[in-house]
């Protein structure tokens, strides 16, 4: 009879989840399930809102990405109004964003996942955290410490607060930048491009010493998923949709954005509370595919800013295919961030006053679809003649990966889980296998509250055979 391993919760990501690992009978992984342990609840405590509510209620779901949530859900009540938002409005919605995704990355790869880069996969649990990366490089925590800053700052200095601002609205945002504000911006981003890029540059030394953990990582083959603007061009506000196989070929080549349904279905699982979007064309579970900033770099020729062109003509010069990349992908996104927050900024009609449309519901359907950082996030309302919503559907970059994430850890688990003795290295490469994909469950599930973590080894017969804790 084989054996069940379970780590419950998983470290160092924002929500709570367990992995359970099947062994057979001779100690060898079957398989692994990520288990998402939370009920999703946003989409019926929307229903009976009035519409316009929606980005500021959208943003709750989530303190460390409210902003993703607001841009894509006044996506979907600009189209309920029928309208056209103001150059500027978008503009700055942009930015927002932008900034959004470079703070976010920057939490991601500093704080959750340099104690595995910087320390290794088998250094002592006490230590393999930011506290011990601020001891071992403290240059590397005050790095990261500072470009999650900028970010937040800007968020702030645009948006009023740095978690769940109000400022993005149906039509537009309800307040123009000023030029105090503006100058301040500036003047922070050019040491952070400079941050960022050396940052890159360590990271891409730091390759070698993780070989093995990047091929356990390349196992799966996915399609990619993303927006993508004109010329193939980076795009995270706006744009067509793009579906690419892992060799490049253009599956789906820039769709309406808002057509997603038509290629995309979800399934939901007795293991998890997180939906599993796949394609439909393949089938479920066949269609799996990725999102976020792996597949962004995949599928876009260009940034259209000078350095972050450069490090992304370095990336693709290599396979990059497998999951560990991400944390690369990471970087080279907050570089392009801070470079096009300059470049927007630069320009004077930033400070037009004129930054949001005015409409009553016009429509009785709308879409918003934008990229976060963790991927592409599509909000979906219908309303009534009264303007109150009758349904809300979310499709979180996190459960576009649900599928792929499984994949991973099953392939990593049968890498390095081969016997009845558990081992923290051993573990802790399951776990980052799902770091490498930085998932938000309260986004995927809006969950609260706090686990412990305890790993349990039980025999067939519910024996327990082996133990950790932290």
């Amino acid at each position: 009879m084989g054996k069940t391993i379970i780590i419950d919760p998983v470290t160092r990501i924002e929500g709570h989840s367990k992995i359970t690992i099947q062994l057979d009978e001779q100690g060898s992984v079957e398989e692994a399930i990520f288990h998402v342990t939370q009920l999703r609840g946003f989409e019926k405590f929307a229903e009976g809102r009035p519409f316009h509510e929606m980005p500021s209620l959208m943003s709750r779901i989530c303190g460390i990405c409210p902003v993703s949530h607001l841009v894509a859900s006044a996506k979907a009540c600009d189209m309920l109004m029928s309208v056209q938002i103001p150059p500027t409005a978008a503009k700055l919605r942009r930015i927002l964003n932008l900034a959004q995704i470079a703070q976010s990355h920057a939490l991601s790869f500093f704080y959750l996942s340099s104690p595995d880069l910087l320390l290794g996969m088998d250094a002592d649990p006490a230590l393999r955290n930011f506290v011990g990366v601020a001891k071992a490089d403290p240059q590397l925590a005050r790095n990261g410490i500072h470009l999650r800053k900028v970010g937040q700052s800007i968020i702030e200095l645009l948006g009023g607060k740095r978690i769940h601002p109000g400022w993005v609205v149906a039509g537009g945002v309800n307040a123009p930048l000023s030029s105090e504000h503006r100058a301040e911006i500036l003047s922070m981003l050019p040491e952070a491009i400079k941050i960022a890029g050396e940052t890159n540059t360590w990271f891409t030394l730091q390759l070698e010493r993780f070989a093995d953990e990047i091929d356990a990582l390349a196992k799966v083959d996915t399609l990619y998923m993303s927006l993508v603007g004109d010329d193939n061009q980076f795009e995270t506000y706006d744009g067509k949709l793009s579906l690419i196989d892992s060799s490049g070929h253009a599956v789906i080549d820039r769709m309406p954005a808002e057509d997603y349904k038509s290629i995309l279905g979800e399934q939901v699982s007795t293991d998890s509370y997180l939906k599993s979007p796949y394609y439909k064309p393949l089938g479920y579970p066949a269609g799996l595919y990725r999102v976020g900033p792996l597949a962004r770099l995949h599928i876009a020729s260009r940034f259209g800013t000078p350095l972050a062109d450069e490090a992304l003509r370095l990336f693709k010069n290599y396979d990059r295919r497998s999951a560990f990349h991400y944390h690369q992908a990471r970087l080279i996104e907050i570089i392009h961030a801070y470079e096009s927050i300059q470049q927007l900024l630069s320009d004077d009609s930033i400070l037009d006053p004129h930054v949001r449309a005015h409409a009553d519901a016009n429509a009785f359907e709308g879409f918003g679809v934008s990229e976060a950082p963790r991927g592409t996030l599509m909000h979906h309302y219908k309303i009534d003649e009264n303007g109150l919503i009758t349904y809300a559907d979310l499709m979180i970059a996190t459960g576009h990966n649900s599928l792929a994430m499984n994949r991973e850890i099953t392939e990593v688990a049968k890498r390095y889980v081969k016997n009845d003795h558990l081992t923290e290295g051993m573990l802790n490469r399951v776990e980052a296998a799902i770091r490498t994909y930085d998932p938000c469950l309260s986004c995927s599930t809006h969950a609260f509250g706090q686990m412990p973590l305890q790993i349990q080894l039980l025999s067939a017969s519910g024996l327990l055979l082996d133990q950790v804790m932290r």
